[in-house]
């Protein structure tokens, strides 16, 4: 459905290092390599994506978050939702709920939530049942 997601930044470099940490453990790396001189980077699959893009606003005005926006990373384990959601707190990210069970979502709904240095919230989830070497 989606070509690609732009979130805006105010310091591109620091999101570079941010979106490098949180998204490697999801298998998605960056697709182009701008320098934070040309003002924005993507990760995910080249064109025609899908892709998230991470930019300096055209516009020249500073970043800011959408209420209500959120942009939601599937995840191919849980150990995968636990290692984005340690690597965003080790690089300048929040925490806006740690990796568990939602089952008001879904049965095996496994997410955790966060906000990057720009504050746009994040989440990774599996749909996945936990496996013998996970807890239930």
């Amino acid at each position: 459905m989606f070509s690609y997601i732009s979130l805006g930044t105010r310091d591109l470099a620091k999101a570079m290092r941010f979106y490098d940490a949180v998204l490697g453990p999801l298998g998605h790396v960056r697709v182009e390599d701008y320098s934070p001189d040309d003002g924005s980077a993507a990760w995910g699959v080249d064109d025609p994506g899908p892709h998230l893009w991470v930019t300096q606003p055209f516009d020249g005005n500073p970043a800011s978050v959408g209420n209500g926006t959120m942009v939601s990373f599937l995840a191919e384990s849980r150990a995968a939702v636990d290692a984005f959601h340690a690597a965003a707190l080790a690089h300048g990210g929040t925490d806006e709920g740690a990796p568990g069970l939602r089952p008001h979502y879904g049965e095996h709904f496994y997410a955790a939530y966060v906000r990057d240095p720009d504050g746009h919230k994040l989440n990774a989830v599996c749909y996945k049942p936990a496996t013998d070497h996970q807890e239930a």
